[in-house]
């Protein structure tokens, strides 16, 4: 497994400290999404308070001064707690603070800054230890745990290429418990385009990324697992594991998949008798397109994410509360016979012609964009707070139905 959304490969680097006014550069100035989304009138209904996300990443450090006193890590369970606030790489940090950082001291300030980070350590391509890898969870166990805790949130802004039944029987399982999981397609748009697991599985949310101008990244994944995408380009994140200094980087899927995140957390502050299924249904009615919602683009999926959409209406209808939004794309309704216990079900590859492999032989790896500039084909204009325009591939719309998960 990787990280989606590499920490090197900066286009700048700033200067930024822990202690508070201790940065010489205030990051939250380079978070352009914050004013496109108009997160000031999103914030006077949702903070994200009572929503907790478990970031499944690199680990995350909670002594930043963007997230002392968010990270519950006496909330994880023993068995994958290993070093799970010593962040290897820095990626899992950012994608915490992306999430629920509070911005203390110029650091990063997350979308649902009262949102709380449950954290998981997972093994990756980063952790060149052996020995530390062999302590740190492997991604289907730390999934499994993190189903099992009070998360509602799972991001996941990581990927790789190889199939793991042990990782799709355990998204199965946390879909079963209720949880929203939000994975991180990939980088590979300027190359095979091939969407990563674990975004490929059923009950994944693949998220895709866009830049400022609403324009979906370059190097954003695409195909018929794409659900939603958000901000994802030049956004502010950790340069490494060394944690003194913010770079500005192409943090693509992996940053967008945070954000989307925090969206979610915000509507589900909002609205804390919903379901899973009604937060992501909301997010899809709502979603910036200009596309039949009945022929998701391969691109962008249902859209761009506006929360601000359901949080301005207080009597917002997110439909039913068992029925999935993504049925068609999942095979049908989550069954599971698994206990709460976390026992595992038989599980087998799904049918891709991809190599089998367990994620304790490839570890996980923080698939990187690699700082390339969006093109002007495969393009969304859109003003974030506003309806989206469609995608233009040699003058004209695009958009395609995708095949259901799975096959």
């Amino acid at each position: 497994m990787r990280s989606v959304g590499a920490v090197v490969g900066a286009l700048a680097v700033m200067g930024v400290g822990f202690a508070p006014n201790a940065t010489a550069f205030d990051a939250q100035s380079k978070q352009w999404y914050l004013d496109a989304m108009q997160t000031d009138q999103m914030w006077k209904v949702s903070t994200g308070k009572g929503v907790k996300v478990a970031v499944i990443d690199s680990g995350v450090n909670s002594q930043t001064s963007s997230l002392k006193g968010q990270v519950l890590t006496s909330e994880v369970a023993k068995s994958v707690s290993y070093h799970a606030t010593q962040d290897f790489s820095g990626h899992g940090t950012s994608m915490a603070e992306l999430i629920a950082g509070t911005g203390a001291g110029g650091g990063v300030k997350g979308l649902a800054p009262d949102a709380k980070i449950l954290p998981y350590r997972i093994q990756m391509k980063d952790l060149k230890d052996k020995g530390e890898l062999a302590k740190t969870a492997e991604p289907a166990v730390a999934i499994r745990a993190a189903a099992d805790s009070d998360a509602k949130i799972l991001n996941m802004s990581i990927g790789s290429e190889f199939i793991d039944p042990d990782i799709e029987a355990a998204l199965k399982y946390a879909a079963s418990k209720g949880k929203l999981m939000m994975v991180a397609v990939g980088n590979e748009g300027v190359r095979s385009g091939h969407i990563d697991y674990p975004a490929a599985y059923p009950y994944a949310v693949g998220v895709g990324s866009v830049d400022q101008s609403g324009t979906v990244s370059k190097t954003s994944s695409y195909g018929n697992y794409v659900d939603l995408a958000a901000p994802g380009i030049s956004v502010p994140g950790w340069c490494d594991e060394s944690f003194k200094a913010y770079c500005m980087r192409d943090g693509g899927t992996s940053s967008a998949t945070a954000v989307a995140s925090g969206a979610a957390a915000l509507i589900w502050s909002a609205h804390p008798d919903w379901t899973a299924n009604q937060v992501l249904r909301s997010l899809i009615d709502t979603a910036g397109r200009k596309w039949k919602k009945s022929d998701p683009s391969k691109y962008l999926g249902y859209g761009i994410i506006r929360p601000r959409v359901v949080l301005e209406n207080p009597d917002y209808n997110p439909g039913p509360a068992d029925t999935d939004p993504l049925s068609k794309e999942n095979g049908g309704p989550a069954k599971t016979t698994e206990k709460s216990n976390g026992a595992k079900p038989s599980a087998s590859a799904s049918g891709s012609s991809q190599p089998t492999q367990k994620a304790s032989e490839v570890p996980a790896e923080a698939a990187g964009s690699e700082a390339e500039s969006s093109s002007d084909n495969n393009t969304l204009w859109i003003a974030l707070g506003a309806v989206a325009a469609v995608i233009v591939i040699g003058g004209g719309g695009f958009a395609v139905l995708r095949a259901r998960r799975g096959q």
